[in-house]
């Protein structure tokens, strides 16, 4: 198993049953490319998060427990409250 660190960014928008839905992921480089972009996000999307994640990217398995860089907004959990 190869574990790797990914920097990923969630964006989401407000679905029209008033719940969230998530937009693609965005991958970065590093720490600091995700929580910039996720800063520039923030004012355009309903909410955003950047987070810090291990993960095994061939098997798609991912760590539980995330860290979080930035997030502004409604956000579904683990990131928010629902």
């Amino acid at each position: 198993m190869a574990t790797e660190t990914v920097h990923i960014v969630q964006a989401y928008i407000q679905a029209k049953n008033g719940a969230v839905r998530a937009e693609p992921q965005i991958g970065c480089k590093d720490a600091e490319e995700a929580r910039r972009k996720a800063e520039r996000l923030a004012p355009l999307r309903h909410g955003v998060v950047a987070f810090t994640v291990s993960a095994d990217t061939d098997l798609g398995d991912y760590d539980e427990e995330p860290t979080v860089l930035f997030k502004a907004g409604r956000l579904p959990p683990p990131f928010g409250e629902g």
